[in-house]
Order: C-alpha cells, then structure tokens, then sequence
C-alpha cells in the first residue's frame, strides 16, 4: 500500500483505484473478438491454463502448432500475447497469472 501524508493524499490513492477498477471492469464487460481473446477471457475467469485448456480443446480450436491446446500454449499466450487481443486485457490475464494463484481468479 502506498504510504501518505494527508487525508486529501488518502482519498487521491483510493479514488486511482477506483478509476483503475473501472476501467477493468469495461474490460471485462467487453465481448471477446478473436478466439485468442476468448481464451484470455477464459483464463482470467478461472485462473487456470489447465481448465483454459479444457475449454479450447472442447470448441475445437488448434493450437498454432496445429495440434491440441495445452497449457503450454495457454502460458505462452499470456506471455507473448497476439495482434487480435487487447493490451488492456492481456495485462489483467498477465497480473493474474503472475500472482500464481492455484486456487482460482484472484480479486
């Protein structure tokens, strides 16, 4: 947490977070355009490339190798990202998975 030294530093830091969530949240509310941003969504959803992998394996998309989508696949997305996905969504997935939570979407 930022430190302050004011109550007007105070409501300064807490009104940024604010906006910041709002601005995720118009992300989030978003529908997806590709089936990369799909598979973000996916991901940041459950936290998981296992289950996100599950899920594109199930609507049939092939992995750029041409093969079935692994984790892998899913983590290298993440990392490298790809024209048809979002900056601003690719960072909310990238903020989620660096936080290696094993037990779902972080808050």
């Amino acid at each position: 947490m930022k430190s302050y030294s004011s109550i007007e530093q105070r409501i300064d830091i807490l009104q940024s977070r604010i906006e910041a969530y709002q601005e995720e949240i118009k992300v989030l509310q978003a529908e997806p355009k590709s089936n990369n941003e799909r598979i973000i969504f996916k991901f940041i959803e459950t936290g998981s490339t296992g289950k996100t992998k599950d899920f594109v394996r199930e609507l049939g998309i092939k992995s750029p190798r041409d093969s079935l989508y692994s984790s892998g696949d899913v983590t290298k997305l993440i990392k490298d990202g790809a024209d048809d996905i979002t900056p601003e969504l690719l960072s909310i997935a990238r903020a989620l998975a660096s936080a290696r939570n094993k037990n779902g979407p972080a808050c």
